[in-house]
C-alpha cells in the first residue's frame, strides 16, 4: 500500500512539475525570442527542448542567428555574440521571474561600443526591480553606476579599495 500511495505521490509531482515547467518555459521563451531581437537590433533567437517526450529529462538548446547569419548553434558565435545571447536569456528569465539583485562580472568585455549601448539600455530597463552589482572596466557601462568600488595596489603586495559615490555629485563636479 505505502509503494503504490508513493508512486501515485511521485506521479502527481511530476504531472505538477511538468505544467509547472512548460508554463515557465514558454513564458521565458518568449522573453528571450524579444529581448533578443532589442539586444541585437533584428535577427531571431529561440529555445528548443532536446527531448520532446519526457520533459523533465530534457535538454535546452539555444538557437541564434544574428541578423543577417544563418541559424546557428551558440558555440558557433563570436564572443560579442555569444554574450549578447546570454544577456538576452538573462533578460528573458528576470521578466518572468525578477531577481532582487545579478552580479555580472565582465559581461561586457567582448562587446562593442554600440552593443555596449543597447546592453546598458537594457539594464536601465531592469534597475527598478533588480539591484546590479557589475565588475567591469569599461567607462561607458561605468557611466551607469550610483557608486564605483576600485582596487588599487600603490605598493607591492598591498591592494587598498576606494569609492566613490557618485549620486552625491552633479555633472559640473567632474568637468574639466
Amino acid at each position: 500500500k505505502a509503494s503504490k500511495q508513493l508512486t501515485q505521490t511521485i506521479a502527481e509531482i511530476d504531472t505538477t512539475s511538468s505544467e509547472l515547467f512548460t508554463n515557465a518555459f514558454a513564458q521565458i521563451r518568449e522573453n528571450f525570442q524579444n529581448c533578443y531581437r532589442k539586444l541585437f537590433g533584428g535577427g531571431n533567437a529561440d529555445l528548443i527542448l532536446t527531448e520532446e517526450n519526457g520533459i523533465l529529462d530534457s535538454g535546452i538548446d539555444i538557437i541564434a542567428r544574428p541578423p543577417g547569419k544563418k541559424p546557428s548553434n551558440i558555440s558557433l558565435l563570436s564572443g560579442g555574440e555569444q554574450a549578447m545571447t546570454a544577456i538576452s536569456l538573462m533578460f528573458g528569465i528576470f521578466m518572468y521571474k525578477p531577481s532582487p539583485f545579478c552580479i555580472l562580472d565582465e559581461i561586457d568585455a567582448p562587446l562593442d561600443d554600440k552593443n555596449i549601448e543597447r546592453f546598458k539600455e537594457m539594464l536601465k530597463q531592469f534597475s527598478n526591480t533588480t539591484q546590479f552589482i557589475i565588475i567591469t572596466h569599461n567607462k561607458s557601462t561605468m557611466t551607469l553606476a550610483n557608486t564605483i568600488y576600485g582596487v588599487t595596489m600603490q605598493e607591492r603586495g598591498v591592494s587598498r579599495v576606494v569609492s566613490i559615490k557618485l549620486d552625491e555629485y552633479d555633472e559640473n563636479s567632474f568637468a574639466m
